[in-house]
């Protein structure tokens, strides 16, 4: 299975968008550096598709310094990006499908038709569907078996819900920005049908660091298999 981490950034209150849902820009410059050197380390990075149609695109590596530093551990340029989406419903004029990433989709069957006979995707899975999404007791293997080890997941809530669900998230990365958003259905880092207190997922707070008006905090998930 892939050792996955969560980066997200979020409103004081919570929010990883505002109540219209809105491609999320309120992370600083500091923060973004600090997602690319997460994605530096990565074999993978993960997103749902509600998370690339608001944004339309991805964040590929840049600095210089990171690309060599994975050019001197044998591995490409960029992660593979991989779009997760039951339906795949997303347009093909987006400038994500320009910019210079490796990209998959995970999907269902479906899903898997509207994309296979284009070049967008160098490799389309079709996935057997659960009542909750994609089934990742088949998912993670499989994408460990293609080198995917290290896996970056970007969000939505709803994604990382249902991989904390799956027992299969190690870390979070969360920067909490100084501004508030509110709103009953503004999203938040994990959605989906939630839990109880009792069986609420623990965390292991691992660091802490203010910079600037960001609070950049590291936690481990406590897993079942711990």
């Amino acid at each position: 299975m892939p050792s996955i981490t969560v980066v997200l950034a979020m409103s004081l209150d919570g929010k990883i968008a505002d109540v219209g849902r809105s491609p999320a820009r309120f992370g600083s410059a500091r923060d973004k550096a600090h997602l690319e050197a997460r994605l530096a380390e990565a074999d993978g990075f993960l997103f749902g598709a509600t998370t690339l149609r608001a944004y339309g695109t991805t964040l590929p590596i840049t600095h210089p310094d990171l690309l060599q530093q994975r050019q001197a551990t044998g591995r490409s340029p960029q992660p593979v990006h991989i779009v997760c989406s039951r339906t795949a419903e997303f347009k093909a004029d987006l400038k994500f499908f320009k910019q210079p990433v490796p990209r998959w989709l995970l999907t269902t069957a479906a899903g898997a038709d509207r994309w296979r006979a284009g070049s967008e995707f160098a490799q389309v899975f079709a996935l057997p569907e659960t009542p909750t999404g994609l089934d990742w007791a088949i998912a993670l293997p499989l994408l460990f078996q293609l080198g995917i080890h290290r896996l970056v997941l970007g969000g939505g809530g709803e994604l990382v819900a249902a991989l904390i669900a799956a027992d299969a998230v190690e870390d979070l990365w969360i920067t909490v920005c100084p501004l508030l958003l509110g709103g009953y259905t503004a999203p938040t880092p994990v959605s989906g049908p939630g839990w109880l207190e009792a069986a609420a997922p623990r965390l292991e707070l691992l660091s802490v660091e203010a910079i600037a008006q960001e609070v950049f905090l590291h936690y481990r998930l406590h897993r079942a298999k711990d």
